[in-house]
């Protein structure tokens, strides 16, 4: 079911809220919107949420669309920052926009692009889809930040995810590039991992950059 672009940009919202922060619902304040909001008396319509007083609650009616737009709109966010390079502000505006087009069957083609990720560009979640199941069973296990992967696991350099350009450079004058084969050899208290016959130790945020195809 399609809703419009103000509905869903609620029901993502509410997702956060609800399912990543654990609260029961939300206030019109926090979420930016207004009683008479056209999207909202949408959603009331078909039942995804319910209204009581100055708080909007995700109904499950409503779970699994609101999930499977928060899943777009990471999605999106992966295409814009990893495939396209465009990052910062920019990106986000332009994943916000571009994430309302990823229906009927465009969001698989896309994650399946991405070789099926599991966080967004900010280290949050993507929902996962049932082409995400379908690889796991087929051995294929998506792009991960090294921060998922234990000692003694291997995988391949998916991409480097830095917006600092110093971090950039330091990644790429290590030899940390795309394409090239690693093993993590410990996880704490830094990250230590092998790129040939050279070893290198990062702490985790710098970790979280590096993003690789699982072995």
């Amino acid at each position: 079911m399609n809703v419009s672009a103000k509905a869903e940009e609620i029901l993502e919202s509410l997702w956060i809220a609800t399912e990543e922060k654990g609260e029961d619902a939300a206030h019109f304040e926090r979420l930016g919107i207004a009683q008479e909001d056209e999207g909202l008396a949408e959603l009331v319509g078909l039942a995804f949420v319910e209204v009581n007083g100055e708080w909007v609650r995700l109904r499950k009616e409503g779970r699994e669309e609101a999930r499977m737009t928060v899943r777009r709109h990471r999605l999106a966010e992966r295409l814009m920052m990893d495939i396209l390079d465009i990052k910062g502000v920019t990106g986000d505006e332009r994943a916000c926009e571009f994430e309302h087009l990823l229906h009927h069957g465009v969001d698989t083609k896309i994650c399946t692009l991405l070789n099926h990720p599991t966080t967004c560009p900010h280290g949050k979640p993507i929902p996962p889809g049932s082409c995400c199941e379908q690889a796991r069973q087929e051995g294929e296990v998506g792009v991960v930040a090294l921060t998922e992967l234990k000692a003694g696991e291997k995988g391949e350099i998916a991409y480097l995810a830095a917006t600092d350009a110093s971090k950039m450079k330091k990644l790429m004058s290590m030899g940390v590039l795309p394409g090239s084969d690693l093993v993590v050899t410990r996880t704490f208290p830094s990250y230590i991992f092998k790129v040939g016959y050279s070893e290198f130790a990062v702490d985790a945020e710098l970790a979280r950059e590096i993003f690789v195809r699982k072995v």
